[in-house]
């Protein structure tokens, strides 16, 4: 009897131990199926491919549409530097090296979270080499180094865009302020995840000063001056590469009631701007393109190498001056216009008859 019961538990302990060790073999199996799925190696549906998109490059002082999606995207931005002639002001020519063809160069748009494959084209025809340094890249040199290229070649390279904000990009060839005082300067933003709030218009504006041999006005062409770059005394400080840039036939434009977004910044590569709009107060402000915003600000300091994003409700028809209120620029060329037309607002703004 003893030896029956013996025999009996010893079958019913091996019984047990199979169906355990039965229980952790599945149990692994099922493991290295998960893990072999995670890593796209198993029998499971490899996740989707991410989104390609084009950059759209559009010249100053317009910008792309604002960015539906929201969800990551790999962006091909595709830049060519080219080295040409242009007005600098009435009957004066300057040798402009730019990205794209103008200065500032095009903006870019793109969202946090986004991968950017940039590809940087020095035209054939250059004398220079030249390349690009975005302050929205982490990494060292912000691309500067991965791209000099030498006319008629191809660079390029990718980065994720980590951090939301309004950034400055230019090159970065030594003697890195001799092309950025060509004009080889521009904004990249980067979107936050869910977007900016929605606005009316949108403008792209930049300052930037400029160092030619001949003193302001002096007609013709007028080569670089290193001498006066290198002590900081330029002959014209502009808004969008030359004077006039945004006045007459070429002044931005808007309506009464509209809501207005300028993205603002300065190339340099020395002057400081003391950004304003005479008539108008910034509804909000967000300092060097911080996600934090300030509300009705009269003037926004924007150093050389930085941005701004102002936003501005219109009420009263007529024209608005921007302007660097370090006034005595306005003559050097830092001034443009804003055109609002619409109803008189009589109940905000009027005149009364003389006394």
């Amino acid at each position: 009897m003893y030896g029956t019961t013996f025999c009996l538990a010893i079958s019913s302990n091996r019984l047990k131990w199979r169906i355990i060790v039965g229980m952790l073999a599945l149990a692994l199996a099922m493991g290295s199926l998960a893990a072999q799925a995670a890593q796209g190696t198993g029998g499971s549906s490899p996740p989707g491919p991410i989104t390609v998109i084009k950059a759209a490059l559009v010249p100053p002082p317009f910008v792309p549409p604002p960015i539906a999606r929201r969800s990551p995207a790999r962006i091909l931005v595709e830049l060519e530097t080219i080295e040409k002639r242009a007005p600098l002001a009435d009957d004066v020519e300057y040798e402009f090296w730019t990205f794209g063809g103008t200065a500032p160069g095009p903006f870019l748009r793109v969202r946090v979270g986004d991968t950017v494959e940039l590809h940087l084209k020095n035209a054939p025809d250059s004398k220079f080499p030249h390349s690009i340094d975005l302050h929205a890249v982490t990494g060292p040199g912000g691309g500067a180094p991965l791209t000099q290229t030498a006319p008629g070649q191809v660079t390029a390279f990718q980065w994720q865009a980590l951090n939301p904000g309004l950034y400055v990009y230019h090159c970065a060839t030594p003697l890195v302020p001799h092309h950025v005082a060509n004009g080889m300067y521009g904004l990249i933003l980067v979107e936050p995840a869910r977007g900016l709030p929605p606005v009316d218009r949108e403008f792209y504006v930049m300052q930037g000063e400029f160092y030619p041999e001949g003193k302001l006005g002096e007609k013709g062409f007028q080569p670089f001056s290193i001498e006066k770059m290198l002590a900081e005394r330029p002959e014209y400080i502009v808004f969008n590469g030359a004077m006039g840039a945004l006045l007459g036939s070429q002044a931005l434009k808007a309506k009464v009631g509209e809501k207005v977004r300028v993205f603002f910044g300065v190339g340099g590569p020395n002057v400081t701007s003391s950004f304003h709009i005479i008539g108008e107060i910034f509804d909000a402000v967000h300092p060097e393109g911080a996600s934090e915003t300030q509300h009705h600000v009269q003037t926004t300091l924007v150093p050389a190498g930085g941005a701004t994003i102002v936003e501005l409700t219109v009420d009263v028809p007529g024209t608005y001056l921007l302007v660097d209120h370090s006034l005595s620029r306005l003559v050097r060329g830092a001034v443009g216009a804003l055109e609002v037309e619409g109803p008189e607002a009589p109940e905000i703004y009027q005149k009364l008859p003389a006394m």
